[in-house]
């Protein structure tokens, strides 16, 4: 519990210095899934959760990689184009350079403390185009899923025997590599602009992320522990299309954070 508050406190001085780089940079963001459910339900973190999510729109997000580039200091962003041969996230991470994580995953990836920040991609003009798109999207993105993830006690036996089953492929005939760079080539596939429908494809509620553009609208302050953070316009609709009566506190059984990790260190630098 002690752990979970100091890893909280980190994140939340990385929350707050993100926010006020966009804000200088004129950058568009948005507090997405657990992070938004926390603004709006506990006025900042769930609890029980340990992690941020955030999204960009494409071209905000393009442009957050480029002023992000080479820059210098106590957080750094990487992508999947960055070329690592240890990072398998189809989205940009920001690191506390000054901890160290390891993530349960079939890569060991060993850096810092992190903020996730997908990209919001469009994907179709239509509710029923961007489902037609979406299912295209996702039956590949989720054979990538098997391929990168490891077999976890909380996982269902189905998915577990998916993922054993799919790393039975030797990764000389499947490049996991290739497979990441693909996943992150098919997000960009539909204009953000001339969609109608959009969301974090690479999401963990699959096409319950996607929703009409205007639900995201005008990035809306909202209080977050001590300090403010920009939230989807329409948070309601989004909180509903993800979770339902999203203002229901879950029962004991359910009150579990996202991260699975190896290793945490709050008090020294992985480049150490």
């Amino acid at each position: 519990m002690e752990e979970s508050k100091e890893i909280r406190a980190r994140l939340k001085d990385m929350l707050k210095w993100f926010h006020n780089f966009c804000k200088e940079n004129n950058i568009c963001y948005y507090a997405l899934g657990g992070t938004l459910l926390g603004a709006m339900r506990h006025k900042g973190f769930i609890p029980w959760d340990d992690d941020v999510d955030l999204g960009l729109p494409r071209p905000d997000y393009n442009r957050l990689i480029e002023l992000m580039k080479n820059k210098k200091g106590r957080y750094i962003l990487e992508t999947p184009l960055d070329g690592a041969s240890d990072f398998f996230y189809p989205f940009a991470k920001l690191y506390d350079t000054e901890t160290t994580t390891i993530e349960n995953n079939k890569y060991k990836t060993k850096r810092g403390l992190y903020l996730d920040i997908f990209p919001i991609d469009g994907i179709g003009c239509s509710e029923k185009e961007a489902k037609k798109n979406f299912k295209k999207f996702d039956l590949k993105f989720n054979f990538f899923v098997s391929r990168v993830n490891s077999i976890k006690k909380d996982r269902s036996k189905i998915k577990n025997i998916i993922i054993l089953i799919s790393n039975l492929i030797p990764d000389f005939i499947i490049d996991d590599r290739k497979l990441l760079l693909n996943i992150c080539k098919e997000c960009c596939k539909f204009d953000y602009e001339n969609s109608a429908f959009c969301g974090n494809l690479v999401g963990a509620y699959h096409f319950k992320e996607i929703v009409p553009k205007e639900y995201f609208g005008k990035p809306t302050p909202m209080p977050f522990e001590d300090f403010e953070i920009y939230c989807v316009e329409n948070a309601d609709g989004y909180l509903t299309h993800i979770y339902g009566d999203w203002h229901k506190i879950p029962d004991e059984a359910h009150k579990k954070g996202h991260h699975d990790f190896w290793l945490v260190d709050i008090n020294n630098s992985y480049l150490e």
